[in-house]
């Protein structure tokens, strides 16, 4: 579940213009040579220098995936009885995954679309089981860490529920006993993350469960990003915290398969401990003209390609090929983290439990390091609070190990050496400044607008753009400057 990145984005259009659907359809060689010169400027995955978005364990495992998306291509899993391979698949895949979470024969799941919608399948859980279970006096509350996934905040818009946000240590994790004096008669969940995305650290599952279990409380596990990584770290005797139905209290787990599991995107779980849980989980309506409408998950139609690349590869990978993959990962890992540790000017944020991990700096600006990383031909992900940048490791990244390394150092040097590029960006934070100061707050809301309107979203540096949206975080409606930045990028 990577963020929306704003700024180095490719190959976008100057404005929108109509289409109509060709009056005479294009030729099979016309049309993928279309499609073709679309994806000039996508990101090439295949070649390692990239930190996000896509997990490639090989040629291989891919092409064995991709078969089995094209197999059940056109399937649809809404109805169940239509296609019953599509349910038995799920159920097989919801198994694999219960057992590989040390969870018992009760515990029941589905296949979501990704993260998000797992997610968002848990807090609707949630809701509904506190109105069932508890004597709720107000609106239903959930507890989350502040480094929690910004689906849970999706989630609580779209259900009318409550945040009750929780501030982590210097470590970056959240204290067990700060977030248990948050709870109230209305609170109906506490979540931890196994890891957090932004800083790679998991929660203490065990004493959250342990509250959770003596305050009558449902407790979730955000385990997208590591639950098909974590596991096999620990066979593979690494040091990862208990975060899975092994610790009393867990009620509920999310993974994404299409991440460490090399799924096709598209394919998350959603675990409970029971199917009464899940039964909190489903949709029904049952006065349609139609028939009788029932939906485990928020989608109707669900693809069936999705479904049989997800069973595919927990199939043909098997727990020795995951072994494998994952000890690929930590290795590079550790050698990527072991380098950055002799980088003076470079430090690791808190200590990592697995494969994901944010560095940052005291004495120059890291965006700035982000930037040069991008003009050298990598693609890293830039976080705030603090300002930092972002590394997933995958298997695709041990060939270019070395590489990494050398470039980094490059870019460190190169955002050291006092630019024109730099000294732009620092005269635009301080015309902000200036502007905060001396501008009525309606004519600055404006002049933030404009700002959104016309910034470079096709540019390569995006260092001045983070250091603006710093400047302005707390200040007026920021939220608006990022939609219209986003709509101009749709565009």
């Amino acid at each position: 579940m990577a963020p929306t990145v704003l700024g180095n984005h490719k190959g976008l259009p100057l404005q929108n213009t109509m289409k109509k659907i060709p009056t005479k359809g294009l030729t099979e060689t016309e049309l993928f040579a279309e499609m073709n010169a679309l994806r000039k400027d996508d990101l090439n995955w295949r070649n390692g220098r990239n930190f996000a978005y896509v997990y490639y364990p090989g040629e291989e495992i891919l092409s064995v995936v991709k078969k089995a998306y094209q197999l059940f291509f056109s399937e649809n899993a809404l109805n169940p009885s239509a296609f019953p391979s599509l349910r038995n698949m799920e159920n097989d895949v919801v198994s694999m995954c219960a057992s590989l979470f040390h969870g018992d024969e009760d515990v029941v799941g589905s296949l979501t679309t990704g993260g998000t919608e797992s997610i968002l399948m848990a807090v609707k859980t949630a809701r509904e089981w506190g109105k069932k279970n508890k004597n709720l006096t107000g609106t239903p509350e959930i507890i989350l860490p502040s480094t929690a996934h910004p689906a849970f905040f999706k989630a609580a818009h779209y259900f009318n529920v409550n945040i009750l946000l929780c501030p982590v240590e210097q470590d970056f994790r959240v204290d067990a006993q700060k977030m248990e004096k948050l709870i109230s008669e209305n609170t109906v969940l506490l979540v931890g993350s196994a890891p957090s995305y932004p800083q790679g650290v998991v929660d203490p599952i065990e004493a959250l469960g342990q509250i959770a279990k003596k305050r009558n409380l449902l407790f979730h596990v955000d385990a997208c990003i590591g639950g098909f990584i974590l596991p096999f770290l620990q066979q593979l005797d690494h040091k990862i915290p208990a975060f899975d139905f092994s610790v009393e209290g867990v009620t509920s787990i999310s993974a994404d398969i299409h991440k460490y599991g090399y799924a096709a995107k598209g394919a998350s779980v959603i675990l409970h401990k029971n199917s009464n849980l899940r039964k909190h989980q489903f949709y029904t309506y049952t006065k349609w003209t139609g028939g009788i409408y029932a939906s485990p998950t928020m989608t109707g139609t669900r693809p069936g390609g999705a479904i049989a690349a997800a069973y595919a590869a927990l199939k043909f990978v098997g727990n020795d090929g995951y072994l494998k993959l994952a000890k690929s990962c930590m290795d590079t890992t550790e050698k990527l983290q072991n380098a950055i540790r002799e980088i003076p000017e470079l430090d690791i944020l808190t200590t990592p439990d697995a494969t994901l991990f944010a560095i940052t700096s005291d004495s120059l600006d890291i965006y700035e390091v982000g930037d040069e990383m991008g003009i050298l031909g990598w693609q890293i992900d830039r976080q705030q609070m603090p300002p930092s940048l972002h590394f997933s490791i995958n298997p695709a990244h041990e060939k270019v190990i070395d590489q990494t390394i050398e470039d980094l150092k490059i870019a460190v040097q190169k955002a050291k050496k006092l630019s024109l590029n730099k000294v732009g960006k620092n005269v635009q934070l301080q015309a902000i400044k200036t502007m905060q100061r001396m501008l009525p707050q309606s004519l600055f809301e404006k002049i933030k607008q404009l700002a959104a309107k016309h910034s470079d979203v096709g540019g390569k540096r995006s260092a001045a753009m983070y250091g603006m949206i710093g400047e302005l975080q707390g200040k007026g409606d920021l939220d608006d400057m990022i939609k219209d930045f986003l709509d101009k990028m749709m565009k």
